[in-house]
């Protein structure tokens, strides 16, 4: 990794690339990429875990809820995972809508990674004909729903500065095989534009993530969905929250071996990197492309709204021991005000859909 990166950089205006390129390199470079690689990322062997690998109460509740949508809407069932990973919420999904819903389904999984492919192939029966792809634009256009969970927050960002009054973008190079930063005056024209929309104006020294490419992302979202839901989980803050003195250093970090670490830089290739997502900015990219915001739940609220409280109801065991109490608490830890759901958002948007009313509550 590190002789690519050289010969990035050393091809590169001045001998630098932005953070942007370096996150692309490190993340998705077909060979070197992190997530590229023949290597388990999730769960306790890896270094970071996801909701759909504590319980697979999430893509269960989440099946039972679209259906519900489907339904309610004269929708049609078809829905699009992009990222999927390891493929064990689309296996919670699918085993869900065939055991309550029993009606045919389209399952597409949009994914860049051999490896995951692979682990999506092991773990989804092949009964199910799920659709794989690489890209987004392979799909033809369809109505359905578009879920993504943690994909925004791992896509590459640029990373700006303010520092006597100028802001600067921070730039990578390489010497005597060391990764290192250095700053440039702001000279890009979209980072500039994004500033001015989002109305961020830095205080001294503050750092901040500028996600250029999450704007590409809605677009393609938006040209093959004709008419439904997108749903996006993720973590983030909105323009008000960025503003706080907390976040003066940014969100860009890594995870290693379930270590958060600071400095981005260090195991190029062999670390997950991340940023919390703009909010607003995912909102008002997405109503340019026609997909209209719906709402902003935590990730608990979501799940109480599309009643997971019914899970406990239905399935009282008292054998701490058994599966159905395994679940229970499951349940529990997603729901409660201090779980992994309270770090989670779900922003909701709907395309060409006249009635809003997406939950058993509302109507």
């Amino acid at each position: 990794m590190i002789t690519y990166l050289k010969s990035l950089i050393s091809n590169s205006p001045a001998n630098l690339i932005s953070y942007a390129e370096y996150i692309e390199a490190v993340l998705y470079h077909p060979e070197y990429g992190y997530y590229m690689k023949a290597k388990q990322k999730i769960g306790r062997q890896g270094d970071f875990i996801t909701t759909s690998n504590i319980s697979d109460i999430y893509g269960r509740i989440t099946a039972k809820w679209f259906a519900s949508v489907c339904k309610e809407h004269n929708l049609e069932p078809n829905f699009c995972e992009i990222g999927a990973g390891n493929g064990r919420f689309a296996y919670a999904f699918l085993k869900e809508w065939e055991s309550s819903i029993g009606t045919p389904i389209q399952y597409m999984i949009v994914e860049s990674s051999p490896y995951h492919l692979k682990l999506q192939n092991e773990v989804i029966p092949s009964h199910h004909n799920v659709i794989q792809v690489n890209n987004l634009c392979e799909l033809g256009s369809f109505n359905g729903m578009v879920f993504s969970n943690e994909l925004f927050d791992a896509l590459p960002v640029h990373v700006i500065e303010k520092e006597n009054g100028k802001l600067y973008e921070v730039m990578v190079g390489i010497k005597n095989e060391t990764l290192h930063e250095e700053k440039v005056l702001l000279s890009n024209p979209s980072i500039i534009s994004f500033l001015e929309e989002s109305m961020l104006d830095l205080k001294e020294k503050q750092r901040i993530e500028v996600p250029l490419s999450m704007e590409k992302m809605i677009q393609d979202i938006s040209k093959v969905l004709k008419k439904g839901i997108v749903l996006t989980a993720d973590y983030g803050y909105t323009n008000e929250e960025w503003k706080h003195p907390s976040r003066t250093k940014g969100s860009l970090r890594g995870y290693y071996q379930h270590q958060m670490i600071d400095d981005v830089l260090e195991h190029p290739g062999e670390m997950d990197i991340t940023t919390h997502i703009h909010f607003d900015w995912l909102i008002k990219k997405g109503k340019e492309v026609e997909l209209e915001f719906h709402s902003k739940l935590r990730q608990d609220e979501f799940l109480l709204k599309a009643e997971i409280l019914k899970e406990l109801k239905d399935h009282y065991d008292p054998n701490p021991f058994s599966e159905v109490s395994k679940r229970n608490r499951a349940i529990r830890s997603l729901i409660m005000p201090s779980g992994i759901s309270s770090f989670f958002h779900l922003i909701i948007q709907q395309k060409g859909m006249q009635d809003t009313n997406l939950f058993a509550e509302e109507k």
